[in-house]
């Protein structure tokens, strides 16, 4: 056993290219593994293990208080396959108001005598539960900065009602913004804007169509028109778990790419280990080795360095995982998230057993050699394999050296193909990474929708001297909006313009409140990316994100009804836009649409486009001029900041690409490396003929164009097909469908860079020996054998 340590030991030491490249290898795919894996499981985990412990609601139903009986919802409890069941609750939609932040937005409130058990636990994470009339229960996900103590007003209400907030709560399915006691619910509840809710838990909940089987059973006795909203614990969970998931499949398919490229790399690696070293194994078997101790010392060779960089890739993925985890660790009140152990372990058996299979598999063939054949085997390879090729390159009008260097990959087939595996490998991930930027790029366009020439901001809504949540803010002049667009059309320059006005109101069955954006004209031209139906064209109409028709159950013909404003307002739903904004809860719409809902739509800002020829700086400085007296500012459009999720997407995309190519440079040293080492002795005769060392170095490289060349050219395809799988994959994973302009971001003047880069791969990793070609004596050369 110990003789079989030293053998192993030196053949680490003495083969530390072919080491170096087993190890790189192992870390990259293992750190890939390891973040993608720990992603999978802790993308649910804060959401799945919060709604076990609260017992969080299937499925929470709104119905119409003037439309149905608080009775007749009790005995829904006992319909077919529910449960458990909570309610009814009283609830309504209210506009509040507070001393640190002013007005708020239109957020739901249910009437709740405790925080609940079997259904919908609501967990107080600060204060109490309200005990009687003029307090509350604030959700922690509120966007008036929860704290307890703090007083909120709702004089839009008959009699002017006021609350204290005593506690900050979660319902983890989101049934609601705000508690209070049932005796306060008549106070806060205006004419035609009453409801009860139902929360229920059924026997069979895993799938979305057992959600709506489970609905259809609860209403079946009631009249139909009676709901008028419905939530699935299933959308509120995808929506927790977007962060995270958002980073699974791109890491999945590095991590992919990374383990292909081990298998290959260590099966190239312990072959030509085995094929260089026949008579060293030879003498191992003179000397007692038996067949199983030869393979064995093959498969430590090639286990060693892996373990260390399956260490150190372990070490890396924990080390990558700390910015994107970061971002699932507040939702739901969950502790630090770290990487769970059994991914370690399983990635770690994995990878292990994964090389040790591969270089048992190269390695067998060097426990059947015969001792005999072994020994008789010298160091210089065959020649006689290529011998066509070179006849044929002998005919081409070529320098010598460069002749010598092509044909080169037809006398070792095998080892080119190798290395053109390895190669294509690197290509890919540059491919996909490029692409993945560009598609990044698009997506962040659309969030910014900023192409206009020049933007007159909406100004800050005006929260007194305090400002939210006590931080101190100078009060500023309100704009009047018509005065600013008749100094923007009388401005010298202007093109087209539009005004957005956003304004916030809330869905029947949903909680929280969805962002309406009217503009005052065709705002299509401005950056917004359609991905089905068509842009608004009169008013009445809407056009409205992904995650907004998949949290509403609707499609494009649709109609919504839009409450919390002056009086409802109904839109039919005419578009599919792309826009990860606020969730993606957002309705574009057209002003005349909101003209008795909300006339004075007081904060908007102005997008223009200037005239062909006019500049823009010239223009804004001209605009700001007229602008001052009204207390706006014009500024020079242009996209924003991807936000950190794209920043965070792009840094780890380009480390594990420049992983990737460096394993693939360090694949293409180790085959040209063998290569240069075998034909040691034919190098020598080549230079004592006058082989200068430029030629020498000259054929060295040439000797990996061939398979640069057409690992490239395959390479930037494949990378596209991955780019083509990953990237919806990645907006389905956050609820967005992409449209094509975000996936075909390929052109051919990009396309044709990237297949040379395969070349640019092979003589990277060549350069190298050939300087130790071009280095070595000749007369040490010729006494090679």
């Amino acid at each position: 056993m110990r003789a079989l340590g030293t053998v192993v030991r030196s053949g680490v030491g003495r083969r530390r290219v072919q080491t170096l490249v087993i190890g790189l290898a192992a870390m990259m795919a293992v750190a890939a593994s390891v973040l993608a894996g720990s992603l999978l499981v802790v993308s649910g985990a804060p959401f799945d293990d919060a709604f076990a412990k609260q017992h969080g609601a299937h499925l929470s139903v709104q119905f119409d208080a003037d439309e149905v009986r608080a009775g007749d919802l009790a005995r829904s409890k006992g319909a077919e396959g529910v449960r458990n069941a909570a309610g009814p609750f009283r609830t309504a939609t209210v506009v509040p108001e507070s001393d640190s932040s002013g007005p708020g937005w239109p957020m739901t409130v249910a009437g709740r005598g405790d925080p609940g058990h079997d259904v919908d636990k609501v967990a107080l994470l600060e204060g109490r539960w309200p005990t009687r009339p003029g307090e509350t229960v604030l959700s922690a996900d509120s966007s008036l900065f929860p704290a307890l103590g703090m007083k909120l007003r709702f004089p839009a209400l008959s009699g002017g009602p006021a609350l204290t907030v005593v506690g900050v709560a979660r319902s983890v399915t989101r049934t609601a913004d705000a508690w209070v006691v049932p005796s306060q619910m008549a106070a806060l509840t205006a004419p035609g804007n009453g409801g009860y809710q139902m929360l229920y838990r059924f026997t069979d909940a895993a799938t979305a169509a057992q959600i709506t089987a489970g609905g259809k059973a609860v209403t079946r006795s009631l009249r139909a028109a009676t709901a008028v909203g419905e939530q699935s614990w299933l959308t509120v969970r995808k929506t927790a778990e977007r962060d995270t998931a958002l980073y699974v499949p791109f890491l999945t398919a590095f991590g992919a790419l990374g383990l292909i490229m081990s298998v290959l790399i260590v099966g190239n690696v312990v072959a030509s280990a085995v094929g260089t070293g026949t008579r060293r194994i030879g003498i191992l078997k003179a000397v007692g080795f038996t067949p199983a101790q030869v393979v064995r010392a093959y498969v430590g060779q090639a286990l060693t360095p892996a373990a260390v960089g399956t260490a150190l890739g372990v070490l890396a993925g924990h080390l990558l995982a700390v910015p994107v985890l970061a971002e699932a660790e507040e939702a739901y009140g969950s502790s630090a998230l770290t990487v769970a152990p059994w991914v370690d372990l399983t990635v770690i058996a994995g990878v292990l057993g994964l090389v040790a299979a591969t270089a048992w598999a190269s390695a067998w063939r060097a426990g059947r050699l015969r001792t005999v054949d072994a020994l008789a085997v010298g160091r210089t390879a065959s020649a006689g394999r290529g011998r066509w090729a070179v006849r044929f390159a002998g005919r081409l009008p070529l320098p010598q050296s460069v002749a010598l260097g092509l044909v080169r990959p037809f006398a070792r087939p095998a080892r080119a193909l190798a290395m053109g595996a390895a190669i294509l490998f690197g290509v890919v991930a540059v491919t996909f990474t490029v692409g993945m930027g560009a598609s990044l790029g698009e997506v962040m366009k659309a969030k910014a929708h900023d192409v206009a020439d020049v933007v007159v901001p909406a100004p800050l809504p005006d929260f007194g001297p305090q400002g939210p949540g006590g931080r101190g803010q100078e009060k500023r002049p309100e704009a009047d909006p018509a005065a600013v667009a008749t100094a923007i059309e009388g401005a010298a320059g202007t093109g087209k313009y539009y005004s957005a006005a956003t304004v916030r109101a809330t869905l029947s069955g949903l909680t929280g409140t969805v962002d309406v954006i009217a503009f005052s004209a065709d705002a299509s031209w401005g950056g917004y990316t359609m991905v089905s139906g068509r842009w608004i064209d009169k008013p009445g109409e809407a056009v409205v994100p992904t995650p907004f028709l998949t949290a509403t159950g609707t499609r494009i013909g649709d109609t919504v009804t839009l409450n919390g404003l002056a009086e409802p307002v109904a839109v039919r739903i005419v578009g599919e836009v792309l826009d990860p904004r606020n969730d993606g809860m957002q309705v574009f719409t057209d002003a005349s649409t909101l003209t008795a809902a909300h006339p004075d739509l007081t904060e908007s800002s102005h997008h223009i486009a200037v005239t062909s020829g006019s500049d823009v700086s010239d223009y804004v400085n001209a605009l700001n001029e007229d602008l001052a007296p009204l207390g706006a500012t014009a500024r020079a459009g242009g996209l924003r900041s991807g936000g950190d999720m794209a920043v965070t997407l792009d840094a780890l995309s380009a480390m594990l690409t420049l992983m990737l190519v460096a394993v693939a440079a360090l694949g293409v040293l180790n085959g040209v490396l063998l290569d240069t080492r075998e034909r040691v002795r034919e190098i020598g005769i080549h230079k004592a003929l006058g082989m200068t060392p430029r030629q020498t170095v000259a054929m060295v490289l040439t000797s990996v164009v061939v398979t640069g060349l057409v690992a490239g050219a395959l390479g930037a395809p494949l990378g596209v097909a991955l780019h083509g799988w990953v990237m919806p994959a990645m907006g389905d994973s956050v609820g967005l469908r992409l449209p094509g302009s975000a996936v075909a971001v390929y052109h051919v003047a990009q396309l044709l860079p990237l297949a040379f880069g395969g070349l640019l791969i092979a003589a990277l990793g060549a350069l190298l020996p050939a300087g130790w070609a071009a280095g070595s004596r000749t007369a040490t050369a010729l006494r090679t054998e």
